[in-house]
């Protein structure tokens, strides 16, 4: 067969645009692709609910690439590690209790898991704000990243969703949003958002589990996003936690789907 070049180019930007048309009305919109994210991306997926995934960056996988200081490995406790064995991760006991795993494998394991599961991950789109209406969150406002890095004045398209999962991280950028613009009550301790503490691994890993949750309605947190939303200290280079808020939260966001009809 002969290539012809138009060809190529339409056969790249119709199947992208019915994939994008395609995740504009879903059940779960998860922003950010990092570790949370794509763990609770493939956990909601794979229980039958309508999943897609929005990451600001060209490379899904948020700061786990670069593992430690730029060592490319990352540890992970034994209860996250058994997740990751069963998407086929490779992990080394380097230390009695202390899993090693290569970032870049696990990374590739995770976004393989989340789109064979049917999850659109559309990288270099952010989420530049939400969408809400009778106060709750009800989807997300989105544009291309390289228009907000331009600093372009071009207006965004609109998405709707059950539920909204920020898994962007430190900056907790959706939930920060939100606090900015509507001056919204949280579900935290002082009811505004709290702030990441400073590194202390042990503590961290432990909190991030109990801080995934609904903070606003319709608004759900995972991973350091999590911490940084109810004041929780950093964690560093291990993963275990992350991973592990991640199906935390898809099992939370399942259950309140199942009790909130749609409308």
């Amino acid at each position: 067969m002969q290539l012809n070049d138009v060809e190529i180019s339409r056969a790249i930007i119709e199947r992208f645009t019915h994939r994008l048309l395609d995740n504009f009305e879903v059940d779960a919109a998860i922003v950010g692709a990092g570790p949370a994210g794509l763990t609770a991306a493939f956990s909601l997926a794979e229980k039958g609910i309508r999943t897609v995934v929005f990451e600001r960056s060209l490379r899904p996988g948020g700061g786990m690439p670069g593992g430690g200081m730029m060592f490319s490995e990352i540890v992970v406790p034994q209860d996250a590690g058994r997740l990751l064995e069963n998407c086929g991760v490779d992990l080394h006991e380097q230390r009695p209790g202390y899993f090693v795993a290569d970032s870049l494998q696990v990374l590739g394991a995770l976004l393989l898991r989340t789109t064979r599961a049917g999850v659109k991950i559309f990288n270099l789109v952010s989420a530049e704000d939400v969408l809400l209406i009778e106060d709750r969150i009800r989807g997300l406002v989105l544009n291309w990243s390289a228009v907000e890095l331009a600093g372009l004045h071009v207006d965004p398209l609109t998405m709707t969703a059950r539920a909204v999962v920020d898994a962007t991280g430190h900056p907790a950028e959706v939930v920060k949003n939100l606090v900015r613009k509507a001056r919204v009550k949280l579900n935290t301790p002082s009811g505004a958002f709290e702030g990441e503490r400073p590194m202390w691994a042990d503590r961290a890993e432990k909190l991030t589990l109990d801080n995934t949750g609904e903070v606003y309605p319709g608004l759900w947190v995972a991973g350091m996003c999590a911490n940084a939303v109810h004041g929780g200290p950093r964690m560093g280079p291990i993963f275990g936690g992350m991973f592990l808020s991640g199906v935390r939260v898809a099992e939370l966001i399942a259950a309140s789907l199942r009790r909130t009809p749609e409308r």
